[in-house]
């Protein structure tokens, strides 16, 4: 215990080995459900389920323990929004194929590496103003909600319409049943509701006839060999430069708020800003973020984030790299629950979209409403991203929107450089797209 105290720092900081391990569990709990979730949607794409549970489970134990070299208190694994990108964006709308979806989401891995570690990184997150950055996260929100919402059947989309599903359906039964029971353990404040709701909900499958235990129990990383060195570099430009750009820019952009929000977030959880309310050494978490990124496809594993359910161990008093690396264990135990992962249905892993979109939504209180300027722009942000199942398509709106009306209102030089590009690159695609 004294060697881990030395090793960690952990009275400089302020905390001991128990409470650095207590919040690993917490943190794990909080987070796990993210180890089905994340297959459930790659899989559509075409990659094999069991793969990339395994290549989730070892991306986030390497991030985890990537993180916890640079002495943070942040874990890692995919996100939903991203990966909600990578699925329903790079290959359902834009046309990649899952090889080539991953060699964008490592590129946009190093393009975040380089703005990371330069002035870009401020000229990026300075590039919109706030309520825009909410924006683009309630629209992911409602975007992921909408996902889980039509994967279990709960809506059914028709003749160009969105209805009720069929209630009477066991799947959709399921669905709501595992809805309510997420919903309410999440509001009585249990920890790991989320992953508890998705065991809660698979059980209820078997009477059902939802849930199917699999043709085998047994473990084997042959499920790996499809995934791995799988990013298809060579064959990204198969739909253009300007495509390939606007991939990668998005994503990058994705990314960067993404993480940013989620380390003031917990760096605030465990009053970890520093006087001025910056994120001071804990800054170093968008590095972690981007090396990771960059070389979890390789295994097949999509973009690595920071989950803000990693808030709960950093506010239950967890402050180092302890923390982070045996939660990183946890991941790496976990790859033993992959012969069962075939037994989870996807209505028991879309409740959990559902309430994440839920979560995500609250970031609109954050946009400033009166001023209509700028209300617009993140109001067609919001809702052009589930609209156009296109988060590209979202944030391209947005940005074109709100160049224009800075333009005609004469605000432009209230407007970085660098949203002009960026607003120019999207019309740019828009215009040779309808050619």
């Amino acid at each position: 215990m004294n060697a881990l105290g030395r090793i960690f720092h952990l009275t400089e900081n302020g905390t001991t080995v128990r409470r650095e391990l207590l919040g690993a569990l917490t943190s794990f709990f909080s987070a796990a459900y993210i180890i089905f979730v994340t297959p459930s949607y790659l899989s559509q794409t075409g990659m094999d389920y069991t793969g990339v549970l395994l290549a989730t489970c070892l991306a986030s134990a390497a991030g985890c323990f990537l993180s916890a070299a640079l002495g943070l208190p942040f874990i890692l694994s995919p996100g939903v929004g991203l990966n909600a990108f990578f699925t329903y964006t790079l290959c359902f709308t834009m046309g990649y194929t899952w090889q080539q979806a991953l060699a964008v989401v490592s590129l946009s891995g190093v393009a975040f590496l380089i703005i990371s570690v330069t002035p870009l990184r401020d000229m990026m997150v300075s590039c919109i103003p706030p309520s825009m950055k909410s924006a683009i996260s309630a629209g992911l929100g409602m975007f992921i909600a909408l996902i889980g919402l039509l994967n279990s059947g709960i809506v059914r989309a028709e003749g160009g319409r969105l209805l009720l599903g069929d209630m009477s359906a066991s799947t959709t039964l399921l669905a709501v049943l595992g809805l309510l029971i997420t919903g309410v353990l999440m509001a009585w404040k249990v920890k790991g509701a989320m992953l508890i709701g998705i065991v809660a909900t698979t059980l209820l499958g078997f009477p059902l006839g939802v849930s199917q235990v699999p043709e085998t129990m047994s473990l084997s990383l042959a499920a790996l060999e499809s995934l791995l060195l799988a990013p298809d570099f060579g064959g990204i430009f198969s739909l253009g430069v300007l495509p390939l750009v606007t991939a990668v820019v998005t994503f990058t952009m994705c990314l960067c708020f993404d993480t940013l929000g989620a380390l003031i977030c917990i760096a605030g959880a465990g009053d970890l800003l520093d006087e001025s309310g910056g994120l001071g050494r804990h800054s170093r978490g968008m590095t972690a973020v981007a090396l990771a990124s960059a070389a979890a496809p390789l295994i097949g594993a999509p973009s690595i984030g920071i989950p803000v359910e990693g808030s709960t161990g950093v506010a239950d008093g967890a402050r180092t790299g302890l923390y982070t690396a045996a939660t990183g264990v946890l991941f790496l135990a976990a790859t033993l629950l992959a012969p069962i992962a075939g037994v989870i249905p996807g209505a028991a892993t879309s409740p959990a979209l559902v309430l994440i979109g839920m979560l995500m939504i609250g970031n609109a209180a954050n946009i400033y409403w009166h001023n209509v300027g700028l209300a617009l722009p993140c109001f067609l942000t919001m809702i052009m991203i589930p609209f156009t199942y296109s988060v590209a398509d979202g944030i391209g709106v947005g940005f074109i929107s709100y160049a224009a009306i800075a333009l005609v209102t004469g605000r432009r030089k209230k407007v970085p450089p660098v949203t002009w590009a960026l607003a120019a690159m999207f019309v740019v695609m828009y215009v040779l797209s309808a050619l």
